[in-house]
């Protein structure tokens, strides 16, 4: 299998998503943004979410707004396989979805041991967190957005111990984003 990765906008001091859930409004979107999304979607078979994420990505990825916006994303975004790790939820609607009431871990540990393109993990803080402690990340992507909010969502909260990283890539992107890519450094 390709490897498993986690991407992420952030903000420059540590937020992926603003006070209030789903505070994305501070995401910059643009035509190079985008074409870089299509791109690491092509080269992905699997998508992994959260309970969170995953009905906020149905919401906007089956919008009006989201086939106005991006139709080539969204319509990749609708094909790609998903699947969504809930103990709460008794169904997953959204197209070509797989709902994983059991073990996280037990899950994407028979995931690594497949063949195919890379798995990515979208959003899902709290389930990348769960991951990183049970070393099953490969590959940390995080779109780094120049602003500051002062407060939001921490990306890597409840992370107690050191995890080191090594670099593997860096992108600077015409709006000022920058894509830093971190493989593991154990």
């Amino acid at each position: 299998m390709g490897k498993i990765y986690m991407f992420n906008f952030v903000t420059l001091d540590g937020y992926f998503e603003g006070a209030r859930k789903w505070d994305l409004e501070w995401h910059k979107v643009d035509k190079e943004f985008q074409q870089f999304a299509i791109d690491q979607l092509n080269a992905t078979d699997t998508l992994i979410f959260g309970r969170i994420t995953y009905e906020g990505m149905a919401n906007y990825w089956t919008s009006p707004d989201a086939e106005k916006d991006d139709p080539v994303v969204a319509s990749k975004m609708n094909a790609i396989r998903k699947i969504v790790f809930s103990r709460t939820m008794n169904q997953a609607s959204w197209n070509n979805t797989r709902l994983v009431t059991g073990s996280a871990f037990e899950e994407l540990s028979k995931l690594k041991a497949q063949t195919g393109k890379d798995v990515g993990i979208f959003g899902s803080a709290n389930l990348v967190s769960g991951f990183i402690r049970e070393n099953l990340i490969d590959e940390f992507r995080i779109m780094v957005n120049p602003v500051i909010l002062g407060r939001g969502g921490e990306l890597f909260k409840g992370i107690e111990k050191m995890v080191n990283l090594k670099l593997a890539g860096a992108r600077v992107f015409k709006s000022g984003n920058v894509l830093l890519s971190y493989e593991r450094g154990d």
